[in-house]
Parts: structure tokens; sequence; C-alpha cells
């Protein structure tokens, strides 16, 4: 099954490429490579929450987080895919570096990272097994609760 395949099968429509914030590309390739900025999980040109995860009132819950990170997820595959001719081109996942801005206290980054690997995981089966880091961070761009970075394989 190719991977426009499997996203329909998942429902999932490829958005558009999120615009730089700042001064750089979404995506760069080098040779079979390409290395995307890190992505946040915006939904049509704004983010569903700001603010730190962890549990309780006032913050982001790691569950809606998770959910987060499989956005920024889509959102460095559509980054990646206007690179090279579409989702069809991306052969698979090298590695992913994911960013939860999160209260001290909380040691949960690596379940709310799940979120891009299990989505990756599920768009391109075997080749979307990945070495990965999940990181707790004091504050992120836009105050979002999550950013993940993605090196993808493409043919």
């Amino acid at each position: 099954m190719s991977v426009s395949e499997r996203l329909a099968a998942l429902g999932v429509e490829v958005p558009g490429v999120v615009p730089p914030v700042a001064s750089y590309i979404p995506a760069k390739r080098h040779g079979d490579l390409v290395y995307t900025s890190g992505q946040l999980p915006m939904v049509q040109g704004a983010l569903p929450a700001t603010g730190k995860v962890g549990e309780g009132d006032g913050l982001v819950s790691p569950a809606d987080a998770k959910t987060y990170a499989r956005q920024s997820a889509l959102n460095a595959l559509a980054a990646a895919a206007s690179l090279v001719g579409g989702v069809d081109n991306i052969t698979g996942v090298l590695k992913i570096t994911g960013f939860v801005a999160s209260v001290p206290e909380f040691t949960g980054q690596p379940g709310v990272i799940n979120g891009a690997s299990e989505f990756l995981g599920e768009v391109f089966g075997e080749a979307g097994a990945h070495a990965r880091s999940a990181v707790g961070v004091p504050v992120l761009p836009l105050d979002s609760p999550v950013e993940v970075e993605v090196v993808f394989t493409v043919a």
C-alpha cells in the first residue's frame, strides 16, 4: 500500500505547508534525506492550544499534547512532501526529535512524542521505525506545547 493510500485509509488529508515563523525553510533535502524544521501543531494557521504540558488546572494534558505531537508530525510530512513531489516519494522515517514544553515535575515526554511516532508508524509501516529523542524544555515558539522535527528518507 502506498503512503497516500495509507493516509486515505486513516482518513488523513495532508495539509498545506505551515509558513515559517522566522528565518528558515520548512524542509531541506540532502541526497536521499529530507530534514524538516521543527513543526508546531498548527491547524489552519493556528495552534490548537498553548502552554505547558503537565497534570493539573491550566496545563495542557499529556493526552492532548500527544494529539498535538501527531499533528506536528503530519505538518512535517507536509513540509517534506512539498519538497519531493508528494508523499509517495517519501520512503520512510529515519529520526524524530520531539520537544515538549512542560512543567519541571513532568517526566512523560516520551509518551507525548509517541503521538508523532505512532502516527508515522501507521503511515509508513516498517519503514516508519526510527531513532528518536523526546526532550522536555521550558518554552517553545508561540508558547506551543510541542514541536517535532523529522528526518525522512526519500526515493
